[in-house]
């Protein structure tokens, strides 16, 4: 046999051995008992009187601050804009089967790999379109904030901007809890160069990679195909810009909005580059370095939750593809 056609045999056997563990992987994350009940709180509110207004706030008293007095509440499930946020919610997620079952295959797949991480209770909620807490977490609760996930041409967003909106649709409700509990995994972030930042955000996307398999990636990193096939098809050219600039090692605070944040776009200040790049593009070489981290390394999750960047960096041997 030469040894093109050996290479090849290797390569179609170390595809069909990766397969047949992630496989038998899968088997063994759908066989753990995971049972989740999604508590519909924006329909019980929309329902809301002065009758049955104690009973709420005795099964939900984390949603009724005690500084407003009961009459506030029934006035406000009766006002005109809440009344239309009913209706909208209640049009597009008439049936939340399909989120039940995406809920419980992610817990699955947290607790396969975090074993001490409990299912929560879910609550759904409207929240006048309240887009930076679209998800909340705490303790051993979940809440959805539905009007926040209504479609990106929504007529309540029209007065939001598009690189935002573009995500309030139904499809992202599942990445964006999978953000939440990878962000309490990774923590906060320590360290104060690019590099450092960059590494974090990586980490946060592959544990979602590892908790949302069925989804794609660009669903997981919040952008669309087109805006995810460019950054794949520009990693090289990007990855230079950074090291070229010696941006990894610099503690330039206006790195973070430029490639990290939420944008119209990220700001490279080159205007071939810009009309083109999506945000959030350092986001997206982080988890390129972490994911490379691993493949090259024999770690487990809790050591790369506890690895240092420039650790991480150095033994990733991440190289972009040219």
């Amino acid at each position: 046999m030469n040894s093109a056609k050996l290479l090849k045999c290797v390569v179609i056997f170390c595809l069909l051995f990766s397969c047949k563990n992630e496989s038998s992987v899968e088997k063994e994350i759908a066989n753990i008992p995971v049972e989740i009940e999604i508590e519909r709180f924006d329909q019980l509110f929309a329902r809301l009187t002065q009758e049955n207004l104690p009973d709420l706030k005795t099964k939900y008293p984390f949603l009724f601050s005690e500084k407003y007095a009961d009459s506030i509440w029934v006035k406000k499930a009766k006002d005109t804009i809440q009344v239309e946020l009913n209706e909208e919610v209640g049009k597009v997620f008439a049936d939340l089967s399909k989120e039940k079952k995406q809920l419980e295959s992610l817990f699955q797949h947290i607790k396969f790999y975090f074993p001490e991480i409990k299912e929560p209770r879910v609550v759904t909620i409207t929240s006048d379109v309240d887009y930076r807490n679209k998800v909340v977490i705490a303790k051993d609760l979940l809440i959805i904030s539905l009007d926040t996930y209504l479609g990106e041409d929504h007529h309540f967003y029209e007065s939001i901007q598009k690189y935002l909106r573009q995500n309030f649709k139904r499809e992202q409700i599942l990445p964006d809890v999978a953000s939440m509990y990878a962000k309490n995994l990774v923590g906060p972030i320590r360290e104060r160069t690019f590099l450092g930042n960059l590494v974090s955000f990586g980490k946060e996307l592959y544990f979602k990679d590892l908790f949302l398999p069925n989804f794609s990636k660009a669903q997981k990193i919040g952008y669309t195909q087109d805006q995810y096939t460019w950054a794949e098809a520009n990693e090289e050219q990007i990855w230079r810009y950074f090291v070229d600039r010696q941006l990894l090692y610099s503690t330039d605070s206006d790195l973070l909005p430029r490639f990290l944040y939420p944008a119209p776009f990220s700001k490279f200040y080159l205007e071939e580059i810009d009309k083109e790049a999506p945000d959030r593009i350092g986001q997206f070489i982080g988890w390129q370095i972490v994911a490379s981290y691993m493949k090259n390394n024999n770690v487990s999750l809790r050591q790369l939750l506890l690895a240092d960047a420039e650790t991480i960096f150095n033994k990733s041997k991440y190289k972009p593809a040219r």
